[in-house]
């Protein structure tokens, strides 16, 4: 699976291409919501005002709207559980 992060105006964007679900960003993004992850502080967690996934299997976009940091969503992936196949 590749990522590409990128920064825009009003946040970050990670397009997600190769081996990718859909479902598992999707699985990702619910476990941010509900604090079932420490992939990022809570800090970090509390600028995210929205995050919203779009694309299909093998061409996923997730976009996090907010005052938050290309550098802190990186870090942010490389900690996650779900993007690093160790649970789920």
């Amino acid at each position: 699976m590749q990522k590409t992060v990128k920064s825009f105006k009003n946040g970050v964007n990670i397009s997600f291409t190769g081996e990718v679900k859909k479902e598992n960003i999707v699985t990702m993004v619910q476990n941010c919501q509900t604090g079932k992850c420490d992939c990022m502080s809570d800090e970090t967690k509390k600028k995210i005002k929205n995050m919203e996934v779009s694309g299909k299997d093998g061409d996923v976009n997730l976009t996090l709207s907010g005052d938050i940091l290309k550098e802190e969503i990186e870090q942010a992936l490389l900690k996650s559980k779900v993007m690093n196949d160790k649970c789920c």
